[in-house]
């Protein structure tokens, strides 16, 4: 959704009125984190009308800030300069917690051969890359996200005097969907379903799930960029709200080998304007063949995108067989332990679910791939040729399972025909480097598993 001129202008002339001094602006970097700063609003009068100044850095550092030196968008060889950054007026919210202060998303441009032109590394420009090619076949992409996420009872100095080790879960037990644990922490979960609402965040449902201090959001459907938007600021509103309550969530895909990951679920529909061209009553679990034609796209295209659902190392430990997260590209009615879960339903709500990303996902990157994937499925009007699962992969005897490593994904992503066609060259080849940073990272590390098998018997 973007605004009108005069629409805009009325939001400008009511921030720069509205008491307080200061606006929130935020990007969001490679790996899904909101980076941002306060503004005065004079500053914030001029960058309404020409933009404003952003470190580039944003995308050539990891997310301990520590820069990639493989890159060649952004890097030491170019001296980190600002970026412009235009603010995108659609994304105003007040942030009730904040003294109710205005926010704004922003989005990085580049000067180009013909004009101004989308900075290609910026998440939110990836995936409206993909929403433009959606709008020239007639589609508008409806998503939202679902996390679960585990929720300790720390504090950033707490947690770093335990380096890293042992964190205190809010709650015990393994109490899914328990109204008793629920109640225990009502404060904050109320805070959570309030305040993200007033944030224009709205929460579906929110419950415990499997698992010592562990809740599961599902975020209100929306159009894919806004869905996207509400995910971003859902995990970072979540994080700033827990702590007041002295609580630390984390979306880390598998913190402990001992409990169920947690996943990032990615709600999916398409509509032509007027309906939902997923759901015909009379087709295959009320699917219509345009439905069977995207999910055979994921089927087909998806795992060359596996580092934008499964970006990090840990991202790979909950791909494990015996918990709940699929490991193998598979589709089935209803059936949570495939990849791809059909959902029949009403003419409004007939939709797919992937269920392969997890809560460390990139909300944009995991919803572009998605995306990009069932449409081509439907550019290349794909038929779907394998049959459902049923029960715990029943069906899937001879698909091979997902890979079990990011270096092993990264590989596939970087080479990907698929994957540089509807994300370009430039993101494709700085989106790899990065993810090779990471598992290098990974390679140099010495962990407490090491330390725990050799140090005393080797």
């Amino acid at each position: 959704m973007t605004l009108t001129p005069a629409a805009t202008r009325k939001l400008v002339a009511d921030v720069l009125k509205s008491p307080g001094e200061r606006v929130k602006v935020a990007v969001v970097d490679i790996d899904g984190i909101l980076r941002g700063k306060y503004i005065h609003k004079e500053k914030f009068a001029s960058a309404a009308a020409g933009g404003f100044g952003f470190c580039d850095v944003v995308y050539g550092w990891d997310s301990a800030d520590a820069c990639y030196d493989n890159t060649t968008v952004t890097g030491w060889q170019h001296g980190f300069p600002d970026a412009l950054a235009r603010i995108d007026f659609a994304t105003h919210r007040r942030v009730p917690w904040d003294g109710d202060v205005h926010f704004f998303l922003g989005r990085f441009v580049r000067a180009g051969k013909r004009g101004e032109e989308p900075y290609p590394l910026d998440p939110r420009q990836v995936l409206a890359r993909v929403l433009a090619r959606a709008g020239k076949l007639g589609f508008a992409p409806m998503c939202s996200l679902e996390f679960e996420f585990f929720n300790f009872a720390e504090t950033p100095q707490t947690w770093a005097a335990k380096h890293g080790v042992g964190p205190t879960p809010i709650t015990p037990g393994m109490f899914g969907y328990s109204l008793l644990r629920a109640n225990q922490s009502r404060d904050y979960m109320t805070a959570l379903f309030d305040e993200l609402g007033a944030f224009r965040v709205p929460i579906e449902g929110l419950h415990t799930e499997t698992g010592p201090g562990v809740f599961e959001a599902a975020l209100v459907y929306s159009d894919a960029m806004e869905a996207a938007d509400r995910a971003v600021l859902f995990k970072s509103g979540a994080k700033e709200i827990g702590a007041r309550f002295g609580i630390m969530p984390s979306f880390m895909a598998k913190w402990s080998q001992q409990y169920p990951g947690c996943s990032g679920h990615c709600h999916q529909s398409l509509s032509d304007g007027t309906r939902n061209v997923f759901h015909d009553a009379k087709g295959r679990a009320g699917m219509s063949k345009l439905f069977e034609s995207y999910l055979a796209g994921q089927l087909a295209f998806l795992l060359q995108l596996g580092p934008m659902l499964w970006p990090t190392v840990n991202s790979y430990k909950r791909l494990v067989d015996g918990f709940w997260a699929p490991v193998k590209p598979t589709w089935g009615v209803d059936n949570r332990t495939a990849s791809f879960r059909v959902i029949p339903g009403s003419a409004k709500a007939t939709r797919l679910e992937t269920r392969c990303p997890g809560a460390d996902v990139n909300p944009y990157l995991a919803i572009a791939a998605c995306v990009a994937a069932g449409l081509a499925g439907i550019e290349k009007n794909l038929k779907l040729e394998s049959a459902p699962i049923e029960g715990t992969n029943r069906g899937a005897e001879d698909v091979p399972r997902a890979p079990r490593t990011l270096i092993e994904t990264t590989r596939v992503f970087r080479d990907s025909a698929f994957a540089r066609d509807w994300f370009g060259d430039e993101f494709v080849d700085h989106y790899a480097a990065t993810r090779e940073w990471e598992w290098r990272q990974w390679l140099d590390a010495v962990t407490d598993w090491e330390l725990k098998r050799y140090f005393e018997i080797i």
